[in-house]
């Protein structure tokens, strides 16, 4: 009878144990002993063990949940098609050359079908090794010399004498082992589990199962049989037609296997390949940002040698200055302590000209450098083709030598943005080149110092900051910009606000005849005339202005304010001429 075949525990795992193929059709080797099969037993997944080999495995407890019938795969959880059944234990085993589960009939170990194949195979490859280690089917003890053709028995010297005394064997064939070597099959007959002593010669087709001839005298009474010869054909055809599903499958997997092989290589070339950019790439840039520390460094000594050196000058300078002082004071103090009233009037010229000379000697009673030296993560450029980061700063910014720049500085006008520039430099009078300084700016009303206005200082990252405020009322501020909270060149200044501009009313253009499309009578504010009676100005013409202008009121500038009053004998109409 067919034996339920249950999904497995583990997912599908290729393990072959020490290198040996599985037991398959041809094999006689066991797995895990590694010797000739002894008692084989084939498991569910078509892999081979001995049965004592199997007994050795550690069992292990299992709920099945799914109930009969499922198909045994290789993936999946064993509580996959859960069946309203009751729970119910069972013992399990993995297997030991792929980890499939194996789930162990009510019998154990000893209940799973027996590979006859591999017991035959075992035969002959005894055979081959002229009878090592076949002894005697019936005595258990001596080796095998004989075997009976009729009973297909395998029997020592003794045995076969017995065996021919007997009336039931008398007549039986004997066959010199060494004359089976040729044979493919030299297996003894499958006796019938329940009846020893029957040969399974029948097969119960309601039942699937082959059978002897009492099981269709009992159990299998009234079933439907038929000798094995009879139905082995319809039984092969189906397995033979199930094998030709499943070759094509091999042949897949087998390409599959070498696709992924043949990936799994383009994959390691690959990865050693791009592996080989990233060292080439990180090896390139570390010497590049190492030339770069080595260039800071060096820039950065060069500078403690500059500054040591203008330190050192500055201090011999003072420290001769000081002993002129020194000489001079410790003299004149001397003379005047001690000297006589002739002698003070003897050296007097010599002493007041000294003195003179050294009161008149400039110093600075400062240090010459500072130690305003400071590393900034900002780009500087590239190095071996790599960009990299980082410069040394000795400059420091000067209040002094600040410089605000604008036309705005010193006017604005009511509900208009005003806008200057502040300029930072150095002691020397160098631009900084660089942002980043503590700019601070206040416009506030001299009438209402409490109310000042809203400014803003974007920095330029050039070392310019761009001041914009929009003062609401006209009147008189004052502008305080302040850099380290000291006064910049030219701050506090004073702003005039003044009203809003007064819009044009009439057109920016270049002459009332174009503008006014082509009237006599059309003027225009600036006062130009044309030949042929034309009242307004004219393209090149004489008393033109020769500019763009407004019609309105003359103005050159085309964002400026309309000083148009309205006084002039012409009418409005006139002046406001249209563009075309």
């Amino acid at each position: 009878m067919s034996e339920n075949r249950k999904q497995p525990l583990l997912g599908f795992v290729t393990k072959l144990s020490g290198g040996t193929a599985p037991g398959n059709s041809g094999k006689t080797h066991c797995p895990m002993c590694m010797g000739l099969f002894k008692a084989p037993r084939l498991l569910p997944c078509l892999h081979t063990v001995c049965t004592t080999c199997l007994e050795q495995l550690e069992p292990f407890s299992v709920v099945d949940m799914r109930g009969g019938d499922s198909d045994t795969s290789s993936e999946g959880s064993i509580f996959q098609e859960l069946k309203p059944r009751s729970l119910r234990g069972q013992i399990g085993i993995l297997c030991p050359v792929c980890d499939a589960q194996v789930d162990l009939p009510v019998g154990g170990v000893k209940a799973l079908t027996i590979d006859h194949l591999a017991m035959n195979d075992v035969m002959l490859e005894s055979l081959r090794g002229e009878g090592q280690g076949l002894v005697c089917d019936l005595c258990s003890d001596r080796e095998v010399e004989k075997r009976c053709e009729t009973c297909k028995a395998n029997l020592c010297h003794f045995c076969c004498q017995a065996h021919r005394r007997q009336k039931k064997t008398t007549y039986h064939t004997m066959v010199d082992l060494k004359d089976l070597k040729g044979y493919s099959r030299i297996g003894k007959p499958i006796l019938c589990p329940a009846h020893p002593a029957e040969e399974l010669r029948l097969f119960c087709e309601l039942c699937d199962w082959p059978v002897c001839r009492d099981c269709v005298v009992g159990e299998h009474r009234e079933h439907p049989y038929d000798f094995t010869s009879n139905v082995i054909h319809k039984h092969g055809d189906s397995i033979r037609e199930l094998l030709k599903g499943t070759q094509p499958h091999v042949e897949a997997l087998e390409e599959a296997l070498t696709q992924v092989s043949g990936l799994n290589s383009a994959l390691q070339e690959r990865v050693e390949a791009v592996a080989a950019d990233v060292r080439t790439f990180s090896e390139g840039y570390i010497k590049a940002i190492e030339e770069h520390r080595d260039k800071l460094l060096k820039q950065l000594d060069d500078i403690r040698v500059q500054k040591e050196n203008s330190l050192q000058l500055q201090k011999a300078q003072l420290e001769q200055l000081l002993a002129d002082m020194r000489t001079g004071v410790e003299f004149t103090e001397h003379l005047l302590t001690s000297g006589s009233d002739l002698e003070i009037l003897i050296t007097k010229g010599v002493v007041v000209e000294r003195l003179t000379k050294l009161n008149k000697v400039e110093y600075s009673a400062r240090p010459g450098v500072n130690d305003k030296i400071c590393f900034s993560q900002e780009k500087a450029g590239r190095c071996r083709g790599y960009e990299v980061f980082g410069a040394i700063n000795t400059k420091e910014v000067d209040p002094a030598k600040c410089v605000l720049q604008g036309e705005d500085l010193h006017r604005a006008r009511e509900k208009q943005k005003a806008s200057f520039t502040l300029l930072c430099k150095d002691a020397a009078g160098e631009s900084m080149g660089k942002g980043g300084d503590n700019i601070q700016v206040a416009v506030v009303p001299k009438d209402k110092k409490d109310c000042p206005v809203r400014t803003i200082v974007q920095d330029n990252k050039d070392g310019t900051y761009s001041v914009s405020y929009t003062p609401k009322e006209p009147g008189i501020y004052s502008v305080w910009v302040c850099v380290k909270e000291q006064h910049v060149q030219g701050s506090p200044f004073t702003v005039t606000v003044r009203k809003k501009n007064r819009p044009h009313q009439g057109v920016f253009h270049c002459c009332a005849f174009c503008s006014s499309g082509g009237q006599k009578t059309a003027r225009c504010a600036c006062g130009g005339t044309m030949p042929g009676g034309y009242l307004g100005c004219g393209h090149g013409h004489k008393g033109h202005p020769g500019r763009p202008h407004w019609s309105c009121c003359g103005k050159f500038t085309e964002k400026s304010e309309c000083t148009w009053t309205g006084g002039q004998s012409a009418p409005r109409s006139l002046l406001r001429t249209v563009a075309l």
